[in-house]
């Protein structure tokens, strides 16, 4: 697979048939649409650093056969409250995704770490299969 890096926006509006997502690896989650369009949430990893999905709330179930009504990316430079702080936490960003259809709604809640010098961020690709 290969793509082109969308902002998240993008999905706005998108009809998905499909999300998948690998609850044990928590490093992407694919959006397959109705209009054959691919997405991949995913963030490229780099040696000193670590990026993944740290929490989904909600039911991708409920995201499927409805038009996207919500596709909104924040980020946060602050620990959620109840999340308690690794022992060593130089630079960190958590970034918060939230999908909603008339059916209901999924956050995702991606966390990265690196000793500053690296990304933490998440990407969206549109991908060709």
């Amino acid at each position: 697979m290969w793509g082109n890096q969308v902002e998240f926006k993008a999905l706005l509006g998108k009809t998905l048939t499909a999300v998948e997502y690998d609850e044990i690896a928590k490093d992407q989650i694919l959006f397959r649409c109705d209009d054959g369009k691919v997405f991949k949430m995913y963030h490229g990893q780099d040696c000193c650093e670590s990026v993944y999905i740290d929490d989904v709330a909600g039911d991708f179930a409920d995201l499927i056969g409805e038009p996207l009504l919500i596709a909104e990316e924040s980020t946060s430079d602050t620990n959620p409250e109840g999340v308690k702080a690794p022992k060593y936490q130089d630079s960190f960003t958590w970034t918060f995704y939230k999908l909603a259809t008339a059916k209901g709604y999924v956050d995702i809640r991606w966390y990265g770490e690196s000793n500053g010098y690296y990304s933490e961020s998440v990407d969206l690709e549109e991908v060709t299969e």
